[in-house]
């Protein structure tokens, strides 16, 4: 392998291309659980038959884990809306569409997302009534086993040259409910500053998807305090604002 080429640099990790093939190589100190436990995520959606990069690999180098995946030959989702903003539209209806066709897969081996969420919140640096608080809310929403990205951004779809969209990077995926999904993607686009996108996006998936905007708003406090454990601290800061929004009923 030659591992000469880097096409993304992310958070204790370096993805590398080597012909067809994407090597993403895991710092030494990165836990050997969670790098299996992706490799057997995008192994899980592979199996439901959405355009995702196959897996082909796990290995160590020297003291390093990685993740050997098929390489998708094209451009990022995010690339495209600033190479052509007069298609952001166009582009964000196609990200929509991927994202509800994506809702409707079913992977029972993937970790629960309510699990996970009441985890991370007893981890999050808020108080112990708004934790209790949003644990509650959490525990009242409706169980479902829908397949969540947990990272759904147009960053993380490829689209070929073809128009073929893949997406990529399932490192969070979990199943149960939808609105989570959504509202981790919408609070994603706050993040990046975005807020006219986020809106649009928003509006638009709730008309594709017959879904009331006041129900993915429920979710927004759980999401940003399940999120806030391993954000950068100006993040963390934005997203504990809104863990804080609780409805008191």
């Amino acid at each position: 392998m030659n591992l000469d080429r880097i096409i993304a640099v992310r958070n204790n990790k370096t993805v590398y291309r080597d012909g067809d093939k994407t090597y993403k190589v895991f710092d030494s100190d990165y836990k050997k659980s969670e790098i299996l436990n992706e490799a057997l995520n995008q192994s899980l959606v592979e199996e439901t038959g959405l355009n995702i990069p196959k897996l082909l690999g796990v290995t160590a180098i020297e003291d390093k884990w990685v993740i050997i995946s098929e390489y998708i030959t094209g451009k990022t989702l995010d690339r495209l809306m600033q190479e052509n903003p007069e298609k952001k539209g166009e582009y964000l209806e196609m990200f929509v569409d991927l994202q509800i066709e994506m809702h409707k897969a079913k992977a029972p081996g993937l970790r629960k997302l309510k699990d996970k969420m009441n985890m991370k919140i007893s981890q999050a640096d808020i108080d112990a009534t708004t934790r209790y608080d949003l644990h509650t809310r959490l525990e009242s929403m409706p169980k479902h086993n829908k397949l969540c990205h947990g990272d759904f951004n147009p960053s993380n779809i490829i689209v070929t040259d073809d128009g073929t969209p893949y997406i990529i990077d399932w490192s969070h995926a979990t199943q149960g409910n939808a609105s989570a999904d959504v509202a981790r993607t919408y609070l994603l686009f706050w993040l990046d500053g975005d807020i006219e996108t986020a809106e649009k996006y928003l509006d638009l998936f709730c008309k594709k998807s017959d879904t009331a905007k006041q129900y993915i708003q429920k979710w927004l406090p759980i999401v940003a305090a399940s999120q806030s454990v391993k954000g950068k601290p100006e993040e963390r800061q934005f997203l504990l604002s809104w863990a804080n929004v609780v409805d008191y009923e």
